[in-house]
């Protein structure tokens, strides 16, 4: 699975922006689906995943209540709505894949099989 992450940029406090997750080489269906990111000098953190079904997503708590994390499995993409950004969130957000059935949504970047190159976020204050 090839993962193609995007819509990273630069946006104001308090604005809005969405990530998108496409993935390509076979369908991702069966994959729970995951956002993590890696601010400058920092390590990799979990941020939002999704089930392979779409029927339940877990968030960091530092995001929670400001992002949403949702899947197309029509057009094999994965999102990550995020709004009321703050300039803490300024990181390179990657979107990874996890191939192994679980009894619940994997948060730890060890677990996931694939991943994207990463698409770049820049929150001004």
């Amino acid at each position: 699975v090839q993962l193609q992450a995007s819509g990273g940029g630069l946006v104001q406090a308090g604005g809005s922006l969405r990530l998108s997750c496409a993935a390509s080489g076979r369908p991702i269906t069966t994959y729970d689906m995951g956002w993590f990111r890696q601010a400058a000098g920092k390590e990799r953190e979990f941020v939002a995943a999704i089930s392979w079904s779409g029927v339940r997503a877990v968030y960091a708590d530092s995001i929670q209540g400001r992002f949403t994390i949702s899947r197309d499995n029509a057009r094999n993409t994965v999102y990550l709505q995020m709004n009321n950004l703050k300039p803490e969130d300024t990181a390179v957000y990657f979107c990874a894949a996890d191939s192994t059935v679980r009894d619940s949504i994997a948060r730890q970047a060890g677990q996931y099989d694939y991943w994207g190159q990463g698409t770049k976020l820049t929150v001004s204050s």
